[in-house]
């Protein structure tokens, strides 16, 4: 039984003792925190703010906790009832509200359950923001409002259907050439809100659907994390409805992943690099994923004239660089599509009219065009360490002992080598460094994560 806090909300394991896990007691705790953060940042008495949730089994009485705690703290509340984590986002600049609560635990199994907090952009908070409120929550400090100052509760039952004109009427959305094509699809979306939102989005565009796991009862038939290991079924609906490709989504509907016409997997890595080439393709620019992402990003957005930029793992990591470089498409190799036309936040519905445009413009089957793009291989393993062991010391050799190569130090270290990478963090829950690889065979992936390994064991030695 886990609870988790960070600087972007707080996650955990439903039930157990508070403090340990997420109960209704922690629950009340941090949206009371956020509620005196809002209030003191906006200078507002009665600020509003949106709730949304996906289908998990405590999603009810989460947000009936959070939803009674911000009234009881003078707040408004607009609620989207279940949502997605993009439709959330949008709805909190569109309904000019000064932040939103998120109530998903993204892709981890049923028991957890978390509350995201974004800030009147429709973003997750920064640092600073986010450990204020973590400050607040730890001293308990909060102060309630008197009977006649409670908020007020606005409910908005229609806002996937919203989300999804926005994405309709997105310009790079080709409306009449994805109808044209007649295109069919599986869409498994989990049991959660991704089986409302995916669904709808593709039979707007004209695509026939087959629909696995869609009803939204929160009971998720397999892990929700949308990799290979967990998408037998959906590889399995693709081949026996003879479909052109199949979609996933993980249960709050930011992560979107594909499978081709052979039940294979695209790859969720690639589901950035195809949409940064659709969007590349319409509008010369820049592009930004977290250092943990595939390189194959990087060649094909120098293949259309752009630049690529790294930015430390975390969505407002990327977010912030983006901005900061003016991209136009970036995200994260996990099949997070962020496109700043829209919002500034991971958006599996952008993604599939995106994939589905460009589709368009191919007319070649999806095992095709996975085939055209650079193709990589990426390790993921770990180090575990002795409890004090010094983490930081320990990375900090390896820098100096590949100072001479393209070394990057903004989030643990990352070594470029001509043809591989290799890209070691710390975990800021438990004694590990992490290693993720990247090269041309999954072999020399994975034995460049192997020599590190022994590398990183042999300097930690050193510091016993």
């Amino acid at each position: 039984m886990t609870l988790i806090k960070s600087i972007s909300g707080i996650r955990g394991t439903i039930g157990g003792k508070p403090g340990d896990n997420l109960t209704p007691l922690d629950a009340v705790k941090f949206a009371s925190a956020y509620a005196v953060w809002i209030k003191q940042a906006t200078g507002k008495s009665a600020p509003k703010v949106v709730i949304g949730r996906d289908a998990r089994i405590s999603g009810s009485m989460i947000q009936s906790l959070v939803q009674n705690t911000l009234i009881g703290c003078g707040c408004d509340v607009v609620d989207l009832g279940l949502s997605t984590t993009p439709t959330v986002e949008l709805a909190v600049p569109n309904e000019q509200a000064d932040g939103g609560i998120i109530l998903t635990a993204s892709h981890n199994p049923k028991q957890w359950n978390a509350l995201k907090l974004l800030n009147n952009k429709g973003e997750f908070l920064d640092g600073v923001e986010g450990q204020k409120i973590l400050d607040t929550a730890e001293k308990e400090d909060f102060d309630y409002v008197e009977v006649d100052a409670l908020g007020n509760v606005h409910q908005i039952e229609d806002y996937i259907d919203q989300h999804i004109q926005m994405v309709l009427d997105m310009p790079v959305t080709k409306i009449q050439a994805i109808k044209e094509a007649g295109f069919k699809v599986v869409v498994d979306g989990v049991n959660s809100t991704g089986g409302i939102a995916i669904p709808s989005l593709c039979r707007a565009l004209g695509v026939e659907v087959v629909e696995l796991y869609c009803d939204p009862t929160g009971h998720f038939p397999h892990n929700p994390e949308p990799l290979k290991e967990h998408l037998g079924d959906l590889c399995q609906a693709v081949r026996s409805h003879n479909a052109d490709f199949g979609i996933t989504v993980d249960p709050d509907v930011d992560r979107l992943a594909f499978v081709d016409e052979t039940g294979e997997m695209f790859g969720e890595e690639y589901t950035l690099v195809a949409c940064a080439d659709y969007i590349l393709g319409h509008q010369k620019g820049n592009t930004v994923s977290n250092l943990s992402s595939s390189r194959a990003l990087r060649d094909v957005t120098e293949k259309h004239g752009g630049t690529y930029y790294a930015a430390a793992v975390g969505e407002v990591n990327v977010v912030q660089k983006m901005k900061d470089v003016n991209a136009v498409i970036g995200g994260e190799g996990n099949g997070g599509i962020i496109y700043p036309d829209s919002h500034y936040g991971r958006d599996a519905l952008v993604g599939v009219a995106m994939f589905l445009s460009l589709l368009t413009e191919k007319q070649m089957p999806v095992s095709q065009l996975r085939a055209s793009y650079p193709s990589y291989f990426m390790g993921k393993k770990k180090v575990e360490l002795t409890q004090g062991m010094p983490v930081d010391a320990i990375l900090s050799d390896i820098a100096h002992k590949y100072a001479q190569e393209d070394l990057t130090d903004i989030d643990g270290i990352k070594i470029n080598f001509a043809a591989e990478w290799v890209h070691m963090r710390k975990s800021n829950t438990e004694p590990i460094i992490r290693i993720y690889t990247e090269a041309k065979s999954q072999e020399a992936a994975d034995q460049l994560a192997d020599r590190f390994i022994g590398e990183l064991k042999e300097i930690a030695q050193r510091h016993v």
